[in-house]
Order: C-alpha cells, then sequence, then structure tokens
C-alpha cells in the first residue's frame, strides 16, 4: 500500500527542489534531536548492521516498530523479507554508529539472537520478524513485529544538529509511571 499525495497538497521538496533548499528542509530536519539505532540482520552472503535515526514505535498490540532505511545504503536491498533486530545505543556507543555508519572500526561484538544478530551492550534493542515494506520515495520503510526486546541503565546517543549529543538516563523512559 503506498499513500498518495492529497490534491492540492504542497509539492515535494526533493527531486523538483533545488539544492539550496533541499540543504535547508535537511538542515531543518536537523533540528528534531533522535536517538541512534542500528539495524542488524543476516544477508544472503553476510552479516549487515545499518546505522539510523529514523526509527519509532507503531503499534503496541501487535508491537510494532519501524525503521527507514536509504535506498541507497548498500544492505538496503538484502533486508526485504528478512528477521532484523534494531540496537538502540547508549552514549558510550559513539564508535558503533560511526562503524556501520561507513567508517569502519574494530569489528564489533555480536549476540546470536533467536530471531536476528544483535549487537553486545547495547542500550536497548527490539528482534523483529518482517511485518511489510512501504516505498518511502528515496528510503524504504520496514516495519517488524517485535517478538524480543529488553534494555539496561545508561545514557542514549543522540543526534542533532548534524552532531552527535547525549540524552541523560534521567530524562529517559517512563517505566516507573506505568
Amino acid at each position: 500500500m503506498i499513500a498518495k499525495p492529497r490534491s492540492g497538497a504542497a509539492p515535494a521538496v526533493t527531486g523538483r527542489t533545488s539544492a539550496p533548499r533541499a540543504r535547508h528542509f535537511r538542515g531543518s530536519l536537523g533540528r528534531f534531536a533522535t536517538g541512534v539505532a542500528i539495524v542488524t540482520f543476516d544477508g544472503a552472503a553476510r552479516r549487515h548492521g545499518i546505522t539510523v535515526n529514523s526509527f519509532t514505535s507503531v503499534s503496541m498490540e501487535p508491537p510494532l516498530v519501524l525503521v527507514s532505511i536509504a535506498r541507497t545504503a548498500r544492505a538496503h536491498d538484502e533486508l526485504s523479507g528478512r528477521p532484523f533486530a534494531v540496537n538502540i545505543l547508549g552514549a558510550e556507543q559513539r564508535h558503533l554508529a560511526t562503524h556501520f555508519a561507513g567508517r569502519p572500526g574494530p569489528e564489533p561484538r555480536w549476540v546470536e539472537g533467536a530471531t536476528a544478530p544483535r549487537l553486545s551492550g547495547v542500550l536497548a534493542y527490539f528482534a523483529c520478524t518482517p511485518w511489510a515494506e512501504y516505498d518511502g520515495g528515496d528510503h524504504t520503510l520496514y516495519l517488524g513485529e517485535v517478538v524480543d526486546f529488553d534494555y539496561r541503565s545508561g545514557d542514549a546517543l543522540a543526534f542533532a544538529n548534524g552532531a552527535y549529543t547525549t540524552i541523560p538516563e534521567s530524562l529517559l523512559g517512563m517505566e516507573d509511571l506505568l
């Protein structure tokens, strides 16, 4: 199912937009602080990880999450139809974000999950089976049904205004309020 813009909607920002306007749009989006996550999965020939900051919960029943993956990501095409894990990074794990964003460092430690491989020591993880995929312009929106998850204490790695930052644990979560 692909949603179509309603008639009379504003023109798309990319494609028909000048480069300066596209940069301004990207800069405007960058003002929204996001967490940093890595989507991990086993491809046809090898294991993959993709750094993302576009991750959100979709549904509590069934438990669904969404990740948005750029079509230009090398592993984009291999994710289709495969189980995956979303690994939420702690503030001390910036090296993992850069490793899977194309600046490789030391090989990370992996955990062999029952559904999909995940990274060791992350702030939280969500192991998912494929639910749906949607066209998202220059991205694909992958929905996964969460079949396993957990979290630990610690500060979160965040991204805002083109730079990494930290969200202190004291500002995270509402578990105690529920």
